[in-house]
């Protein structure tokens, strides 16, 4: 027979429970990320989870596929645990009204969906936030949840998800392959709190791994995007000269596949960004952006010995072993009875990594007057691909503006505005100085 991890949460039963103070805990989504929360959560004790899926027809099915017992959760750290949710529902007027925790681990794009079904029904002071969080998170929630609620609440934003998992059986069983040894997270505490009240919270219910490293806030994660950068350059760089319609009798590397001009390309994207911390650290002196690195910086940070080759950008992407084998994304198609791939510009390489990424970027960029020529490339290669329209004559204006995390989708047409509005000069005072012109800082070669 197989041990849970926490005995006690089927040791006390639901009367003893009601009695005591109980954790109000609501979990958003319902894929392979849910399975796992639904299981570690709610085999604490003393705790009410609620799941919430708004994608039609998946709550019932996850509710009906969840056995007596609840979901069990192959645990890479020890023995298996099990966990039933107090409550599965499409119905956001069914969730309790006084939450602790809401966590999304949902596709970007469906989190303003859930912010705007939960706003009547959130009480100002509940933990929320996301695993993983694009670009943007925080723009989202102000705009939805109004900036005084925020200011009254806790929001985070992870990363990436804490750890590698897959269901095993839908609603009844899933895996974690590997728990991570730290994911960075940025918090932006309510009034009065610190940020390690989340972090611990955080812990209370996922456990002692992976460790919480604290970013220094919204606007630093946003910028530091690595997703946002990498996707995008590499395939525009690699797809750049290629007919797309085209097909590959295999699917192309994405890492190794890399040209030098793609290693540039990345470089000058990258110093593009660091263009925009100088502007805004000249503007806000008392503004903290230490999270933000260049692109080179965060590879060696990450990779390491892994690389066996850091002349420069191009030659770490070839060399590093955490890339081998990796490809581009790709559909399959029949030609002349023969199996050959097409590139799938449906991936969430372009579907989030543009719309809540690079874009929100731009954005940014937009406001503070830095140039963007190199980022503008990339954006207006994958716009045609995707079909969608946000960079028009050098200004970010185009229709499809309004699907994306940039700031002008939520109507910011000047820096200190989006600056105050969004809480990021809460700790920074403003500068009287001017903005300097942009200089060309792009490095090719990374010291040894």
């Amino acid at each position: 027979q197989i041990k849970t991890k926490h005995q006690s949460s089927t040791s006390i039963p639901k009367q003893a429970k009601a009695k005591m103070s109980v954790s109000k805990v609501l979990l958003c989504g319902g894929g392979n990320a849910i399975h796992v929360l639904s299981s570690y959560v709610s085999s604490k004790p003393n705790t009410h989870v609620t799941v919430l899926s708004l994608f039609p027809g998946e709550a019932e099915k996850l509710r009906n596929a969840i056995p007596p017992e609840g979901v069990r959760c192959i645990n890479d750290l020890g023995e298996d645990v099990y966990g039933k949710p107090d409550l599965v529902t499409d119905k956001p007027e069914e969730i309790p009204c006084d939450l602790d925790l809401v966590i999304f681990a949902l596709p970007s794009f469906t989190h303003e969906m859930y912010l705007k079904a939960l706003k009547p029904f959130l009480k100002e002071g509940v933990a929320i936030g996301a695993m993983p969080g694009e670009g943007g998170f925080d723009l989202c929630a102000i705009h939805n949840l109004g900036s005084d609620f925020v200011r009254n609440s806790s929001l985070f934003a992870l990363e990436t998800l804490p750890w590698a998992c897959r269901i095993v059986e839908y609603g009844s069983c899933v895996e974690v392959l590997g728990t991570k040894k730290e994911v960075e997270i940025i918090v932006s505490p309510k009034q009065g709190t610190t940020k390690e009240s989340v972090t611990e919270l955080l812990h209370e219910f996922i456990g002692e791994f992976p460790k919480f490293d604290p970013a220094d806030n919204f606007l630093a994660v946003t910028l530091m995007n690595i997703n946002s950068v990498w996707h995008p350059t590499i395939s525009y760089g690699f797809y750049r000269n290629k007919n797309v319609t085209e097909p590959f009798d295999e699917p192309p590397l994405f890492y190794y596949g890399a040209d030098e001009y793609t290693g540039e390309k990345l470089g000058k994207v990258s110093d593009e960004v660091l263009e925009i911390k100088r502007v805004l650290i000249e503007k806000y002196p008392t503004l903290t952006l230490d999270a933000l690195h260049h692109v080179s910086e965060w590879m060696l940070r990450s990779y390491g010995d892994d690389i066996g080759d850091k002349t420069n950008i191009y030659t770490m992407l070839r060399t590093n072993k955490g890339y081998r084998g990796l490809t581009h994304p790709m559909r399959e198609v029949e030609v002349d009875g023969k199996k050959k791939y097409l590139p799938n510009f449906r991936y969430r390489y372009f579907t989030e990594d543009i719309p809540m990424g690079l874009v929100v970027t731009r954005g940014i960029a937009e406001l503070a007057g830095v140039p963007t020529p190199n980022m503008d490339d990339v954006i207006l290669w994958c716009q045609e691909m995707l079909g969608k329209e946000y960079i028009v004559d050098g200004k970010l204006v185009g229709k499809d503006v309004a699907s994306t995390r940039a700031p002008q989708r939520y109507g910011f047409s000047d820096l200190d505005s989006f600056m105050r509005v969004n809480q990021y000069l809460d700790h920074a005072e403003t500068s009287k100085v001017v903005n300097a012109p942009l200089e060309s800082n792009t490095s090719k070669a990374i010291p040894q």
